[in-house]
């Protein structure tokens, strides 16, 4: 059975003018129970919506296997927002996005949290259908503060941080990191209607490397992404010393050559007050001190010691110390590298047999009588005689040049007494092993003569004795003779 057209339209128009969902409710079913068909196999699709506060949501409802039925969608409250591609409502943020007979599409503008709740779908059957979807609408963090108790804290203190993330919706989770390296902090939650406060404290020990690093709060929300604050460390910390040596640059500090040593100190506050001084003793009076720098000039036995340098600043002092040993200097002279020295022989001979010869002297050595009796021209190497004389030669010392290449005595001797030590142990070492090499030798020989069976004569002859006394009595060497010896007993 139809109703017709201009029926529809006539109460549809008044159901409108009315502007309730009530009225319009019943002239469907009034409708519906005249003009519409039944079909066991629709049903309501639709889906909830999460949509954050200010942006747009768009509800759908859809009919599986449609037959025509008539779709409206209603709000929280039950009234009709869109009934077919009509708005009853006058909400002009409710806007068609589809109609047909399968689907009723609506979107939302400027979502609120009072849009927040269940809308229905329904289709004008017989019985009717209804299936609902919920809004939930998003609420961000608003603000995002980091508090910190200490503006500017000392190395080592420890200081406290809070980060607050106020009306959010839901309740939002705070990290925090310092650098790269994620802490842990204490949170606490706070509800306002339908919005929360947290707020998270972080306790944090510092020191010297943290100045200037950056201490983040970060937001965990589903309506935000990467939302964060920071604040930057501002830590005071004591100086730090260090002695460096200028000169010598390497190599050891010896007698007679100059030390210079230089100072730095870094510390927040930048140091002021910078002193050198040495531990235990006196600074010497030729030490110069200028600012961080200590400047010795000619290095000797008494500036062995402990030399500190102190640097302070409003947070503390701090000091280094460089340690000072003088070694003795260099020993050795190095050989001249222009001069060319050639050495000739001249033989001497001396007739006369009464004549002692003289030990010789270590850096002199005799020449002849007169210059007559050594040619000059004879320099290349020619012995030249001279002659037979019983005075004494004169000596003539040997320049500079001449002794830089003559060996130290003293260095022969030591050297030619450790030679003489060594070859005395190793002599007696050699003798003591023949030693004994020659008498396991001989002990070899003389057990290896000596071993083998020995056969005595004691009992030749008492072989087929009948027994023991017999045998004794018959034996060489034994009792053969007992008749001459005889035993009386008185």
């Amino acid at each position: 059975m139809y109703v017709s057209e201009h029926v529809q339209r006539r109460d549809l128009n008044a159901a409108v003018q009315q502007g309730t969902g009530t009225t319009l409710w019943q002239w469907i079913r009034q409708l519906s129970a005249g003009r519409c068909f039944v079909s066991d196999g629709q049903n309501l699709v639709t889906e909830d919506v999460t949509v954050v506060e200010g942006d747009v949501a768009t509800i759908s409802c859809r009919v599986k296997n449609s037959d025509d039925s008539v779709i409206q969608l209603l709000n929280p409250n039950r009234q009709t927002i869109y009934f077919r591609d009509f708005r009853p409502l006058k909400d002009s943020r409710f806007q068609l996005v589809n109609f047909s007979n399968s689907e009723l599409r609506v979107s939302l503008t400027n979502v609120s949290i009072s849009d927040e709740g269940r809308y229905f779908c329904q289709l004008y059957t017989d019985p009717p259908q209804e299936i609902y979807t919920t809004i939930t609408v998003l609420v961000p963090p608003r603000n995002l503060v980091i508090d910190i108790q200490k503006e500017t804290a000392v190395e080592g203190e420890e200081i406290e941080l809070n980060c607050t993330a106020m009306a959010s919706r839901p309740a939002t989770t705070i990290r925090w990191f310092k650098g790269n390296k994620e802490l842990t902090g204490k949170s606490e939650v706070e509800q306002w209607s339908d919005m929360y406060t947290v707020t998270s404290q972080l306790l944090l020990k510092v020191g010297r490397e943290d100045d200037g690093v950056p201490v983040i709060c970060l937001v965990d929300h589903p309506a935000v992404k990467d939302l964060q604050t920071q604040r930057y460390l501002e830590v005071m910390y004591k100086p730090q010393v260090r002695v460096s040596q200028n000169y010598p640059l390497q190599g050891l500090t010896r007698e007679g050559e100059p030390l210079e040593l230089t100072c730095t100190a870094f510390g927040k506050p930048q140091p002021t007050d910078m002193r050198w001084l040495r531990v235990d003793d006196e600074m010497p009076q030729h030490v110069v001190v200028s600012g961080s720098n200590l400047l010795i000039s000619n290095l000797n036995k008494t500036d062995n010691g402990t030399y500190r340098c102190e640097a302070s600043n409003a947070v503390g002092k701090s000091h280094a110390d460089y340690m000072l040993f003088v070694y003795d200097p260099p020993t050795t002279i190095p050989p001249p590298t222009t001069t060319t020295t050639t050495t000739t022989t001249i033989p001497t001979t001396i007739t006369d047999t009464t004549a002692t010869t003289e030990p010789a002297v270590h850096g002199f050595t005799q020449l002849p009588n007169s210059a007559e009796e050594l040619d000059y021209g004879d320099l290349s190497g020619t012995p030249v005689p001279l002659t037979a004389s019983t005075e004494a030669l004169p000596t003539v010392q040997l320049s500079n040049a001449s002794l830089a290449f003559q060996p130290d005595s003293r260095a022969g001797e030591e050297g030619a007494i450790r030679s003489v030590d060594h070859a005395v142990v190793g002599g007696v070492v050699a003798v003591v092993v023949f030693a004994m090499l020659c008498l396991l030798i001989i002990l070899g020989r003389y057990f290896a003569r000596h071993k083998g069976t020995y056969f005595t004569h004691e009992a030749k002859g008492a072989d087929d004795a009948a027994d023991a006394d017999t045998a004794i009595i018959n034996a060489e060497g034994g009792q053969n003779n007992s008749e001459e010896k005889k035993e009386y007993f008185i």
